[in-house]
């Protein structure tokens, strides 16, 4: 249920908001962007406008289109869920759409964003996310990929790369027919990556958790780490 809270205020994903924070929190949320539309990635985010319903100012989702198109079709559709671009009404609504242009950056939240296409069994995007002096670079999920490597080569002042790593390598055939990486596709994107900025892995699916972490062990790449839930960093 992957989900990322940068500066209090925006959200990368939204696959578990409701869940880990408090509302008081939930209310201080001014945008959520995403990576993709799978629902992992956008599980609480009914739920996250249903609680924010009627405020002020609308909650931003920003993605590039064909992410947006799904939600708009299959998830905020009257059927599903509402469509909260109308509601209360359309002219004070709960949620506002933002397409961005992969490879162009925008700015959010303080931040400049750059959506980067990965591989992924639907359109799919990481994001290199950057303040003055320091950059950190998300994968979304993905199978080996390039651009999401180009684009971290040349970023300056990276401070932390947050990949991806879903099934163990027992499971090789699962991760190729769903476009996720293992610890052994894992090697070959660190080989990619710029040398010597931390690597936090996450994505496990929780039934290969205990084996992805000794496969992990085994790669001896000591700036590789597994998050865990609700864990906090300053760059």
């Amino acid at each position: 249920m992957t989900c990322f809270l940068l500066d209090g205020d925006t959200a990368l994903d939204a696959g578990s908001l409701t869940e880990a924070l408090p509302l008081a929190a939930q209310r201080r949320l001014r945008r959520v962007v995403l990576t993709h539309a799978h629902l992992d990635h956008v599980a609480s985010l009914p739920f996250l406008l249903e609680n924010l319903y009627g405020r002020s100012t609308p909650l931003e989702v920003a993605a590039p289109a064909s992410v947006l198109a799904v939600l708009k079709r299959d998830l905020f559709n009257g059927r599903l869920w509402p469509d909260f671009t109308r509601l209360p009404s359309k002219a004070r609504p709960t949620l506002r759409y933002r397409a961005v242009r992969p490879g162009r950056p925008f700015r959010a939240g303080g931040m400049s964003w750059t959506a980067v296409p990965v591989n992924h069994l639907v359109p799919a995007y990481g994001y290199l996310v950057t303040k003055p002096g320091r950059a950190v670079l998300f994968s979304g999920d993905t199978m080996p990929t390039e651009r999401l490597w180009t684009a971290g080569r040349v970023a300056r002042d990276l401070k932390a790369i947050f990949l991806e790593v879903s099934f163990c390598d027992a499971q090789a055939a699962v991760a190729k027919a769903s476009c996720h990486l293992t610890p052994r596709l894992l090697r070959g994107e660190l080989a990619k990556a710029p040398e010597r900025v931390p690597v936090f892995l996450y994505h496990m699916k929780p039934p290969s958790l205990s084996r992805i972490r000794r496969e992990v062990d085994a790669l001896d790449e000591p700036r590789l780490r597994l998050l865990e839930s609700e864990r906090a960093f300053r760059f």
